[in-house]
């Protein structure tokens, strides 16, 4: 099973005696259909200079993926994002952004693996894009909020709206974000970190 680093013990905390203790390692994926900005999401809110598995696409993908409403976009993600960002002194966040191409699915049984949660990053102009997504995470039981990307082009839908489009259960949050903004992503991960929580409570 995955297990990030974590930070040594402080040599500083230990010469003081006070609480040294390395921060909780929080796994997270970030999923979605291809295009929806999970790798705008992961960089943008990434502490660290994020890693990327970004290709150029070329004539090969012509007739596989789906362009539409991202026919500008020159590059794709073939493995996965990663990127770390600290909530507090108690907890890191791990990102790990999964492809979107369905050729790249069986990439995600690995990802994951000891993930605490998951966001789903919806695209409202390619709603039904998210379904497999939405399905992946309910069969394995891995706790998820869904993030609304808004694009400039699209359709402005409520969260409910949303919702009832992706037939999502009542407890599932529905937020609205731009992958582009670090604090509107931040805020969609301390959603998900509450959310697993919550749902560990039980």
């Amino acid at each position: 099973m995955w297990e990030p680093a974590v930070p040594a013990r402080s040599a500083r905390g230990a010469a003081q005696g006070g609480d040294d203790r390395a921060p909780v390692p929080v796994k997270l994926v970030v999923a979605g259909g291809f295009g929806v900005g999970k790798t705008t999401m992961v960089g943008a809110v990434s502490e660290i200079p994020p890693l990327t598995t970004e290709e150029e696409m070329t004539v090969a993908s012509e007739g596989v993926d789906d362009l539409r409403g991202v026919d500008r976009k020159e590059t794709t993600t073939v493995a996965l994002d990663f990127g770390r960002i600290t909530i507090s002194d108690e907890v890191v966040l791990y990102l790990f952004g999964a492809p979107g191409q369905n050729r790249f699915w069986p990439l995600w049984n690995d990802l994951a693996l000891g993930a605490v949660g998951a966001v789903v990053l919806v695209d409202t102009r390619k709603l039904h894009e998210a379904f497999a997504s939405v399905d992946f995470f309910e069969r394995r039981s891995i706790p998820f909020v869904v993030a609304v990307n808004v694009f400039d082009d699209g359709y402005r839908y409520e969260p409910e709206e949303v919702r009832d489009a992706l037939v999502v259960p009542s407890e599932v949050p529905i937020v609205i974000c731009d992958a582009r903004d670090r604090e509107l992503c931040k805020q969609v991960l301390l959603t998900l970190v509450r959310h697993a929580l919550d749902r560990t409570a039980v």
